[in-house]
């Protein structure tokens, strides 16, 4: 049986591989335990698009096995919700030409429940989406006209050009 590898070198083998497939596969972590974010200047940094930002509440969720001895990039997943200026959001949602329709937002993390605007009314534009995004990384941006609040759910939101760094 020349070329041929014993059941016990078979098993072995198998293993090994579960193992390096095992530590290749990204999963997202818990955001039990991760820290809620108040400061608006990162976002307003990512989403210069929405202008001035307040009130704040945000997670910066790690996604994939961050202590992985695999080299590569680590997705970062942003999430949360942030207060617009008086009648900003109306103007955007108001824009005919994005095609804003009802819609409510997913997979919210649980540690963000409690800060979700209570009675809002959300709207999304995937057209509104691709301008913010510039199509360089995903995400989605919900608004609600009533009370100017954004809830947005981005994957490597990366900094807007026009804010110079």
């Amino acid at each position: 049986m020349v070329g041929l590898a014993s059941p016990g070198r078979r098993g072995a083998l198998a293993l090994g591989l579960a193992t390096v497939l095992v530590a290749c596969t990204s999963t997202a972590k818990s955001t039990d335990g991760n820290e809620v974010h108040t400061d608006s200047e990162p976002l307003e940094r990512r989403f210069a698009t929405l202008g001035p930002l307040s009130d704040a509440h945000w997670l910066g969720v790690v996604l994939g096995t961050p202590d992985s001895r695999v080299p590569g990039p680590t997705d970062v997943r942003v999430v949360g919700f942030a207060q617009l200026r008086a009648g900003a959001v109306a103007s955007i949602v108001g824009a005919s030409q994005r095609g804003f329709q009802p819609a409510k937002p997913n997979q919210l993390p649980e540690t963000l429940v409690q800060f979700m605007p209570k009675r809002a009314r959300w709207f999304r534009s995937e057209s509104f989406d691709r301008q913010v995004t510039s199509e360089t990384y995903s995400g989605v941006f919900y608004f609600d006209p009533g009370a100017d609040w954004v809830y947005f759910d981005t994957i490597n939101p990366s900094v807007a050009s026009s804010s110079g760094t």
